[in-house]
């Protein structure tokens, strides 16, 4: 791993990071590490965002983290399988949305096919809530192209002194999956400590047809956190986490997942109330490590050619800021961050057969996935909000220095490109919004946010490799300009009392991004297919920019709550996005959806029923071998309680119509007997189980 050693230094001098300084000093009596981006302060949180949490309280278990987007209004999966599933919102996807966790933390994935997100390395159980800022409306989070996605892991401020833990077991019986696991915590004056241990052991699925789905997988996580007062305005946090995937059947990619290993290590430092005007500075230092291997040991073409591909990624990040109160009217924010990614590996085919006959001895080739890249992205950010009466103004500005360079060239990709691709860029972005309280329960919110997103390895260095959803072969293009989001929102949100009884709560938002320089990808006729050039397409796919392309959209929701504990509640999405350059829409571009749930939530009981519907999708991609896809139907029913003080149970039949469906964003079979180029199809009826105890 070859990191440029001026940025190296930066992150040293940057020292440890932290996301958010949000400070109340009239409610909190400890300090405490700022996890959080929403927090519920009207006139502190980002504009047009939204938080998920509390879904253990349902009793149903996730199997991975990319199952808690499913009830977040806008979000929807794009599935290569059972385990690399990737969060898409609003039809930005990947790299377009800034995920982390604990607002600050990532891990870079190895495999050039995202066998490995960053949602395989976090277990549902660390995760206490997600939340999501819907567009580029804050600066202080690292560089920000279609929204942030935080998924904040569990903390000790909740519970009282002394030692607590808790056990959980789930099952479900479409694919007879097992998980399990194991917190325990012990929280004291100065000091708390948290340890945890999970078990994940998933089969091959059935779709409604009965037809099985390769999506077996295996995982073993644990994740240690230690906390320490230093004094009454500092604390001092390190958190130390592993996860080791087993055996990973991916559907949709031409090869598996042997092992996929990573480690995380972050140390997190805050202190507050420093003076009248300097309420506090906020510090992170992090690390990651993913050592991945994929092969087709277990694919129809293996007894041709066996490919295996070692394969590793490490991010370093460091982000350090200050918080200023200039008056009770003016907050301010000031800080630096920067984010660190290094590739490296080979993938090495040992050929067989060629041309249908067995060679006597076979041959053995080396091809260059990462080059040895690395990309390095160093940002200043400012961000200041105002309050005045009933109105909250808004204003962020970032330049992100970003370095990328290949060290280790493949041939043909130098003489394509030169031998020198290494490139600077300085990228500005920004925000201003407004936040009218109409009434005491009323909020119009409106606002403006410049995101700039720098070109990723992939779509840089990637040589003759597939990479997309079809079936091409692509090559990146070092040369690639930042592509821009200008994005407008528009929203109201606000609760009504009907009467003493019945409230009704609603959530209205439309959205429209004009894209510049947008990264995709054209066929080149000139560049022959590498890899079995007899096979189909025969030419090869070159990342490139285009000129015009743009998303608009909508969302709504809205909630009737019935004597209190009952409830009434509709969520729909929408959005359509043009490449006008290719006249037609940009590739993953979700289905309108919505869904109808009617529940019961009592401290001791709660159940709810849910109906699903998504549309027909004709918004289409040809280019990208995307084709129109049927609308479906499914229905869930989900209950629990809590029939003793410390045990929670909980059951659920999800897809109860046994529903034979494919999501439009999944991926299609690859590399698998009798079943290349079909859609992905979904889980049929699952009947699952989970029971938890505290203690």
């Amino acid at each position: 791993m070859k990191l440029h050693i001026t940025m190296l230094l930066c992150v040293l001098c940057f020292n440890m990071s932290f996301s958010q300084a949000q400070i109340d000093s009239t409610t909190t009596t400890r300090t405490q590490l700022p996890e959080v981006i929403v927090t519920g302060h009207s006139n502190i949180d980002p504009i047009h965002s939204a938080v998920k949490n509390d879904y253990q309280k349902k009793g149903i278990q996730p199997k991975n983290v990319a199952d808690l987007f499913s009830e977040i209004n806008g979000f929807s999966t794009i599935k290569r399988g059972n385990y690399a599933i990737d969060p898409i919102f609003r039809a930005s996807a990947y790299e377009q949305l800034n995920v982390m966790y604990d607002g600050g933390i990532k891990a870079v994935h190895a495999c050039p096919n995202r066998m490995d997100p960053i949602t395989t390395h976090v277990i549902p159980e660390e995760i206490e809530k997600i939340e999501v800022v819907k567009g580029p409306y804050t600066v202080r989070y690292g560089a920000t192209f279609g929204g942030i996605v935080n998924m904040v892991t569990k903390s000790h401020h909740m519970l009282d002194h002394g030692f607590h833990g808790k056990v959980s077991a789930g099952y479900e019986t479409n694919g007879n999956a097992l998980v399990s696991n194991l917190q325990l915590q012990h929280v004291s004056n100065k000091f708390n400590a948290t340890a945890n241990i999970g078990y994940r052991n998933f089969d091959d699925y059935e779709d409604g047809n009965n037809f099985s789905v390769p999506s077996a997988f295996k995982s073993t996580d644990y994740g240690i956190k230690l906390g320490y007062a230093l004094s009454e305005n500092q604390y001092l946090q390190a958190h130390w986490r592993q996860s080791f995937g087993r055996d990973t059947k991916h559907a949709g990619l031409p090869m598996d997942t042997d092992f996929d290993n990573s480690s995380i290590a972050s140390l997190d430092y805050t202190v507050e109330n420093l003076s009248n005007t300097l309420k506090g500075i906020t510090a992170k230092a992090y690390y990651s490590f993913v050592d991945h291997l994929m092969t087709n040991e277990n694919r129809p073409n293996f007894n041709m050619v066996f490919a295996s591909s070692p394969v590793e990624s490490t991010t370093i990040g460091g982000k350090i800021e200050t918080h200023w109160l200039f008056n009770e009217r003016l907050i301010f924010y000031l800080g630096t961050d920067a984010l660190l990614i290094g590739r490296e590996g080979n993938r090495t085919r040992t050929v067989k057969m060629m041309n249908g006959t067995i060679l006597p001895m076979p041959m053995v080739f080396t091809d260059k996935i990462w080059q040895d890249a690395y990309l390095n992205d160093v940002g200043l950010f400012s961000e200041a909000t105002y309050n005045m009466n009933k109105t909250t103004f808004k204003a962020g500005l970032r330049v992100d220095f970003v370095n990328a360079n290949a060290e280790d060239l493949e041939d043909d990709f130098a003489t394509r490109y030169g031998n020198d691709v290494k490139q600077n860029e300085t990228n500005v972005s920004g925000t201003v919004s407004v936040k009218q309280k109409l009434d005491s329960k009323t909020f119009l919110e409106a606002a403006y946010g410049r995101g700039v997103r720098t070109a990723n390895m992939a779509e840089r260095y990637i040589n003759h490799f597939t990479v997309g959803q079809d079936n091409y072969e692509y090559i990146g293009n070092p040369f690639l300009k930042a592509e821009i989001n200008d994005q407008f929102e528009i929203g109201i949100s606000g609760t009504t009392k009907i009467n003493s009884f019945n409230n009704f709560n609603y959530q209205f938002s439309v959205f429209y991004s004009v894209y510049d320089n947008y990264i995709s990808a054209v066929e080149d006729p000139s560049i022959p297919r590498k890899f079995m050039p007899t096979q189909e397409p025969q030419y090869t796919k070159v990342f490139t920019n285009i000129d015009d392309a743009y998303k608009s959209g909508f969302e709504f929701m809205f909630k009737f709550d019935i004597l209190k504990d009952y409830y009434f509640k509709n969520q729909s999405a929408y959005v359509r996005t043009k490449n006008k350059d290719f006249g037609e829409s940009l590739p993953l571009n979700p289905p309108f959806t919505t869904t109808f749930s009617i529940a019961v939530d009592k401290p001791f009981y709660w159940a709810k029923a849910q109906y699903n519907i998504t549309s027909k999708q004709s918004h289409i991609a040809p280019s990208f071998g995307e084709t129109e896809t049927a609308g479906y139907e499914t229905f869930d029913v989900k209950m629990g309680a809590t029939p003793f003080k410390n045990i929670t149970i909980g059951i659920a039949c999800l897809n109860i119509f046994d529903t034979t469906y494919n999501s439009h964003l999944n991926f299609s079979y690859q590399n698998q007997a009798s079943m290349n180029g079909s859609p992905i199809t979904e889980p049929g009826r699952n009947f699952t189980a989970f029971l938890q105890y505290k203690f």
